[in-house]
């Protein structure tokens, strides 16, 4: 009987290294798939819940309006590199619960060129965003202004009468929309070329 130590198969050892890297593969892809989906439920969630100052998107005005008001204060930012003025039409305003309101901002162009700008919004506190619902705004859509030009944007929201049955926000009498307008780096046109060689040769 020989003296050497026995070899264990070695197809057994590929098969379980396959199926190690297998599963290895297919948990990397549920991760990378998981990343994915998270975006655009975290937009869902914020939307349906108003998290993080998120408002609501409505359709039309709530069937009733309550007695009760709360204070609404407007506020207009500029991110660096969008050389405009942006400002709302007033500060603040009382509403009551369910009054559709129509406030207006004006952005101003202060520069000798054209420029685009795109405005992001939340509510303030955060938890005000699950009763601010806007019917109508200009936020997200791309404004392009000429050289001086002056334009006039509205937004059209109310407040949800369904805030007088939160018991946990039964102190909240103020929010704040808070408006950012964005430079939007727009793709620059094509140069015409117009030392490109003469196919014929002639010059």
């Amino acid at each position: 009987m020989s003296g050497e130590p026995s070899k264990a198969p070695a197809a057994p050892l590929r098969t379980r290294d396959l199926l190690v890297a297998g599963a290895c593969g297919v948990f990397v892809a549920l991760m990378v798939g998981a990343s994915y989906a998270a975006v655009p439920f975290y937009d869902w969630f914020c939307r349906t819940t108003g998290f993080g100052g998120t408002v609501q998107v409505a359709t039309a005005a709530p069937g009733q309006v309550l007695d009760r008001t709360v204070t609404v204060r407007f506020d207009a930012n500029i991110a660096p590199g969008l050389p405009w003025r942006f400002v709302p039409d007033q500060n603040t305003i009382e509403v009551k619960l369910g009054e559709v309101v129509t406030v207006g901002y004006t952005v101003i162009n202060q520069t000798a060129r054209t420029t685009t700008g795109q405005a992001s919004y939340n509510v303030s506190p955060p938890t005000a965003g699950a009763y601010f619902n806007k019917i109508n705004c200009f936020c997200f859509t791309e404004q392009t202004l000429k050289p001086g030009e002056k334009r006039d944007m509205t937004v059209v929201f109310f407040v949800d009468p369904a805030l007088v049955k939160d018991i946990d926000e039964k102190d909240m009498h103020t929010m704040t929309l808070s408006y950012t307008m964005y430079p939007v780096r727009l793709p620059t046109p094509p140069v015409a070329e117009t030392n490109r060689p003469d196919p014929s040769g002639r010059s």
